[in-house]
């Protein structure tokens, strides 16, 4: 992470250009004087359960310009939290991009996107991912947090009837489009290899399958990887409204894990932190704490619900990665649901 960028996005955020939220925030420092090195940012607490009940006006920096959306996360944890963006998605295009050609995933064709779109950032990022490759994407929305509710109340009968609402859907749009690349969520996924007409389809037609929103396992990404769609590249993406996105690094000889997440460098940061708040070390698990520095947005040091392994750097990514995420083994329990 460059110390400079830290800097810079300190005198936007805190100076003319910043949201009233960060101008308006009483903190025991001058981020504008104090903090001038990434060590530097852990000095903010984390703010973002006010980011549930905070106007969005008020987290609009003075100084965006363009088309100001405003999303929501999922509300695994209580009521949404919201942020606001205007540019950033773009600028994380280029390099996912570039990860996506070193898997080997197609630039001809058709996306189609099983998954949230309305108030969630995945829908328009991924849109926006699939033009920037010069694709159309197709978009079967997915209300995760209806199913949320379903499975919390035990109607497990809705639930099987609304995964297959989507995947009447979704096998509509794959028999009738050109399409190459599908993303989606591990539960969708294990829903289209149950149902052969869909299952058949995917094999035929998708040669690139992106994966994201829950935590899966090891088998199962083998089995869909080697067995299932052995002509598709599996990759996995991690990430959420509030800490941005990470996506699979191709894999290395040293590797244990089969999917190995990093972060957007320099603008988004996860450390993986122990019960005492400290780095847990390479190998180990940690809870993950993100945060994103952008023009569009600042939140630092969100602690999230999940946990992982903290991956050591290798040649090409000189920073940390993240391997097996998912949630907490104590605590309150933890619907996924379907994203």
């Amino acid at each position: 992470m460059n110390d400079d960028l830290v800097q810079e996005l300190m005198e936007w955020h805190f100076g003319e250009n910043g949201s009233r939220f960060w101008r308006e925030t009483v903190l025991p420092f001058d981020p504008r004087k104090d903090v001038r090195t990434v060590e530097d940012l852990r000095l903010f607490p984390d703010l973002s359960e006010h980011w549930r009940t905070t106007p969005v006006r008020d987290l609009v920096p003075a100084g965006a310009s363009g088309y100001v959306r405003v999303f929501e996360s999922g509300g695994t944890t209580g009521s949404p939290k919201r942020i606001v963006e205007s540019s950033f998605c773009r600028e994380t295009y280029p390099w996912l991009s570039s990860l996506l050609n070193v898997h080997g995933t197609p630039r001809s064709g058709d996306w189609l996107l099983l998954g949230p779109t309305g108030p969630h950032i995945v829908g328009y990022s991924i849109g926006g991912l699939a033009h920037h490759r010069g694709s159309l994407c197709h978009f079967v929305d997915l209300d995760a947090r209806w199913v949320k509710t379903c499975i919390r109340a035990g109607d497990f009968v809705t639930v099987g009837k609304y995964v297959e609402h989507v995947l009447d859907q979704a096998v509509d749009v794959l028999s009738t489009q050109d399409i190459r690349v599908l993303v989606s969520t591990p539960p969708i996924l294990e829903a289209i290899c149950k149902r052969p007409a869909a299952r058949d389809l995917v094999q035929e037609k998708v040669r690139a399958i992106i994966w994201a929103g829950t935590s899966t396992s090891r088998e199962s990404l083998r089995l869909l990887e080697e067995e299932i769609f052995p002509d598709a590249a599996l990759i996995g993406m991690y990430g959420n409204t509030m800490g941005g996105v990470s996506l699979q690094r191709p894999r290395v000889p040293e590797d244990t894990e089969p999917c190995v997440f990093q972060t957007f460098q320099p603008n988004c940061i996860v450390e993986l932190l122990s019960p005492d708040g400290d780095l847990v070390e390479y190998g180990q698990r940690g809870r993950v704490r993100s945060t994103v520095l952008c023009r569009d947005y600042f939140m630092p040091n969100v602690m999230e619900r999940d946990t992982a392994l903290r991956i050591a750097p290798v040649a090409d990514f000189p920073w940390d990665g993240v391997a097996d995420v998912r949630p907490p083994e104590d605590g309150p329990v933890v619907v996924e649901g379907v994203y």
